[in-house]
């Protein structure tokens, strides 16, 4: 028989307790690992559910808005928050979401509206998680352009956003989003070329040699034209009564607004223009100022940005803020006032953003930079969006001005006529602009200048994120 000493035994015993030792920290480890783990989870369920109670708050308030349009108290006519309870099908009220509202009101309407909404759950109401939203209705910003004819797009021309046409359109050019017709298809009058076709034959809705034409769509629903315009006698009202600034009639040719980086701006009356040279103009408009006098320096009004002016208009300068401008005579029968874009448009910083509303034409001037840069939506009611062809033929004081280079537009066009910022002379180049690039501008999808038209009536989210 063998016989372990007293000396061989203690060592035994430590060594057992050491591995006990061990064994019990590595199942402690474990178990506690277990725990934590188990409770990040619980707490994850939990601020998950928190989440989502949040967005059903937002969903709540998409919902009233659908019923009680502009209401940003909840029915209360009081202020925030405005607290609702989650029920779950099955467990019954499980948490609640309380709701901080705000909106943007210029000249008296609403813009937008923004809301928090901060989800938690009863079992855990410290857990609680917030979503932020932007509610507004969709509006002509979400487009590059809006043409009710028929348009011909250049192969020199590059679009950024989406182009819809109520009539047929001709897509040489590169576009990088949707490009949408009203028309199933088109026979060929002889306006716009119909290569490889002739005249008489029929076309696509939308063609031509475009790279993209798998983001071509024909038919589509027409954009009723008349309910995008601009209430011009309210905007006149509100420019009046309502804050904003009304320029009255000139009693001579029109006025030349000149927009200031420090939220101003300089109105000059146009008592003479000069007669243009040689060329043909759509409208038979002169668009030369020759004599102008000086009327002030005019701060605009930040609750109601908004300039109405009852006359022909010149156009150029720094906008500071989102700014809304109209030329309009909505008194006198026959008298149809258009802007002239007369030097570049730019932004004195990336909140700043232009709505320009003519009755009639908009049109790029004559004596215009060689690289001509346009900020904003600029809106022709009645006519078109455009450049005057000019003869180069028979030399003039203004001939070096016929032929721009470029043309680069930072927004949306919306024209009741055709558009047209550069002219071929038998396929040559020989009047306008000879590339065009444009893109709609994505600040003013989220927070378009005052009044912009809408393209529906009803609230969409146009933006969402967690705000934790």
């Amino acid at each position: 028989m063998i016989e372990i000493s007293l000396k061989e035994k203690g060592a035994l015993l430590i060594l057992v307790l050491v591995i006990g030792s061990i064994f019990f920290t590595i199942f402690s480890s474990f178990m506690g690992f277990v725990i934590t783990q188990t409770q990040v989870q619980e707490s994850k369920y939990q601020q998950a559910q928190a989440r989502e109670i949040a967005e059903a708050g937002l969903n709540y308030y998409k919902w009233y808005l659908a019923h009680n349009p502009d209401d940003t108290t909840n029915g209360t006519g009081l202020p925030g928050p405005y607290v609702g309870v989650y029920n779950d099908p099955e467990l019954g009220a499980i948490g609640e979401y309380s709701l901080e509202i705000a909106s943007s009101t210029f000249c008296g309407e609403v813009s937008s509206i923004d809301i928090y909404s901060t989800g938690r759950t009863y079992e855990k109401p410290a857990l609680e998680r917030t979503v932020y939203a932007r509610y507004a209705r969709p509006t002509v910003a979400e487009y590059a352009y809006i043409i009710n004819s028929n348009v011909w797009a250049g192969a020199d021309r590059t679009i950024v956003g989406p182009y819809h046409s109520n009539g047929v359109i001709r897509m040489d050019g590169t576009n990088n989003s949707t490009v949408t017709s009203g028309q199933e298809d088109w026979v060929c009058d002889g306006s716009m070329s119909c290569a490889p076709g002739a005249n008489g034959s029929t076309v696509d809705g939308v063609y031509g040699d475009g790279p993209n034409s798998s983001l071509w769509t024909f038919p589509s629903t027409p954009i009723n034209f008349t309910g995008l315009t601009v209430d011009l006698a309210s905007m006149k009202d509100k420019a009046e009564n309502g804050g904003g600034v009304y320029i009255a009639p000139s009693g001579k040719t029109g006025y030349h607004i000149t927009f200031l980086d420090d939220g101003t701006f300089d109105l000059y009356k146009i008592n003479k223009k000069q007669n243009e040279p040689n060329g043909y103009a759509w409208g038979r408009q002169m668009n030369i100022i020759k004599n102008a006098q000086f009327q002030g320096n005019y701060t605009i009004p930040t609750s109601c940005p908004l300039i109405f002016v009852e006359d022909a208009l010149w156009l150029d300068g720094e906008v500071k803020g989102k700014v809304t401008i109209a030329s309009a005579d909505i008194d006198t029968v026959g008298v149809d006032p258009s802007i002239i874009l007369n030097d570049n448009i730019t932004y004195a910083d990336a909140d700043s953003g232009l709505l320009a509303v003519a009755e009639f034409d908009v049109l790029v001037g004559l004596v215009v930079p060689d690289d001509m840069y346009l900020n904003g939506i600029f809106i022709a009611q009645q006519g078109h969006f455009g450049r005057n062809y000019y003869n180069t033929s028979m030399p003039n004081a203004w001939e070096q001005y016929i032929l721009r280079n470029s043309l680069t537009l930072n927004g949306t066009i919306v024209s009741n006529g055709r558009v047209g910022t550069k002219w071929t002379c038998g396929g040559v180049y020989c009047s306008g602009f000879n590339t065009r690039y444009n893109s709609y501008d994505r600040d003013l999808v989220d927070n378009p200048p005052p009044l912009a038209p809408k393209t529906s009536d009803d609230f969409k989210f146009i933006e969402w994120r967690e705000a934790d």
